[in-house]
């Protein structure tokens, strides 16, 4: 049998202490597997003296991490520490210089650094792994790395962040509020005490962006997706969405076009018939399109210690099983040096149309109004309805609009000009919508 493999963990929060536990729990069945052994030798953590629930005093104890991923004792370098600079990224440049293999569950660090971080490791000859960083347990970094060779990537789509996941499923089942989800959310741990870098998507669009690295072989750019997050969306969205025949999902959507490539994060309206509508919960769905295989879609737990701890393993499970000399393919499916310059598409029309929400004075000339706006924008109504805002006051209406195939521009000046105009009495709502998914 092979030398065991040495894995350094750093990090020792939910997600580290879970790593542990299954490397220590699961060592028999790792051993056939992997056809050696595959053991905790250190950690880092800022407190040596926590109890985590699972006994690590056979590790060697690190206060810096840099030291760790240095250091002769361990062959395959953790990096559950979190954050895009400091020390996880110190320390996982100091380990791939080193020649240690590495494995992260930090999208933040790969959206901003992943490009550079690629480049040290191919030149070492070492594997960067990430599968925990997208998605949590679903198998989609390895699906898209080497499970789809030939295939050129049309689209790829999904459902990236359990956290908003979980707050649009409750306000359609239960009727209740965004902020009354959220605090729901906060006390299960599904969200942060600060929930902003989920609820507005930037989560979300960390994710995305390196899927689209790895969808259409160019460089991360995270920097470059629209986004919008969901914390403006209300029970009148909600209801107006399942009266229509959709359903309110934060969706990810990284596109290829004939100008470059888009990438948008934004809550968006699918046919309640769809398998994407069918993701609820925490649960998260990545939904990849191709010119051969079609459409895969992969769902799964997004999150938490376990989800996240089994795709940390599992890319600990493939170091363990390669041997000296075998050839690692590219960390983002090209080598980082051949990856092209993003290419952001021109703005175009959107085939699924939007959904807008106008909550405006019920006076004369109102409607004529917002018709004369959508005409001067050509933008074309599929439907129109009016209805009183609330039992509270009749001197307003909500009128929804739904719009055949338009652009983003159209709509955000046609909106602009009613605002002023004077019409309106609340902020309006625009939400795109998706014919099929």
């Amino acid at each position: 049998m092979a030398e065991a493999l040495r894995v350094g963990i750093a990090g020792l929060g939910t997600v580290g202490a879970s790593v542990a536990r299954v490397l220590r729990d699961k060592a028999a069945e790792l051993t056939r597997q992997c056809g050696r052994d595959v053991v905790v030798s250190a950690v880092s953590a800022r407190d040596a003296k926590r109890d985590r629930g699972v006994d690590l005093g056979a590790a060697k104890w690190f206060d810096d991490p840099v030291k760790m991923a240095q250091t002769a004792d361990i062959d395959v370098f953790v990096e559950l520490i979190g954050g895009d600079e400091g020390a996880a990224r110190a320390s996982v440049k100091a380990a791939l210089e080193a020649g240690r293999h590495v494995v992260t569950a930090n999208k933040a660090l790969l959206a901003k650094h992943g490009v550079a971080l690629a480049e040290i490791a191919e030149k070492k000859g070492v594997l960067l792994n990430y599968e925990a960083a997208v998605a949590g347990g679903i198998p989609v970094i390895k699906t898209m790395r080497e499970a789809m060779a030939g295939n050129s990537v049309t689209r790829v789509f999904g459902i990236l962040n359990g956290t908003c996941n979980y707050i649009l499923t409750r306000m359609e089942a239960e009727g209740i509020s965004f902020d009354a989800c959220l605090k729901d959310a906060q006390r299960l741990g599904y969200a942060e005490a600060d929930p902003t870098f989920d609820i507005e998507g930037h989560d979300t669009a960390h994710k995305l962006s390196i899927l689209t690295s790895l969808a259409f072989g160019t460089k991360i750019a995270a920097n470059d997706i629209y986004m919008e997050g969901i914390s403006n969306i209300s029970q009148a969205d909600i209801r107006a969405a399942g009266d229509l025949g959709y359903r309110i999902k934060l969706l990810g959507v990284a596109q290829r076009t004939d100008s470059g490539i888009e990438q948008r994060v934004h809550p968006t309206m699918v046919p309640t018939a769809s398998v994407i509508a069918q993701v609820h919960g925490v649960t998260n769905a990545v939904a990849i399109e191709t010119d051969i295989l079609g459409e895969l879609l992969l769902s799964g737990p997004g999150a938490g210690g376990n989800a996240t701890a089994s795709a940390v393993v599992g890319d600990i499970a493939d170091i363990a099983k390669s041997r000296p000399g075998f050839q690692h393919g590219p960390v983002f499916g090209l080598p980082a040096k051949e990856l092209r310059p993003y290419k952001k598409a021109q703005m175009r029309s959107h085939a699924g149309g939007y959904f807008i929400r106008l909550t405006v004075h019920d006076r004369i000339g109102v409607f004529a109004a917002i018709a004369k706006r959508m005409a001067d924008n050509d933008i074309s109504l599929e439907s129109i309805v009016q209805h009183a805002a609330g039992p509270e006051t009749d001197a307003q209406k909500t009128v929804i609009l739904v719009t055949h195939e338009t652009t983003e521009a159209a709509v955000r000046k046609a909106v602009d000009g009613i605002t002023k105009d004077g019409h309106l009495t609340d902020k309006p709502q625009v939400i795109r919508i998706e014919r099929a998914g």
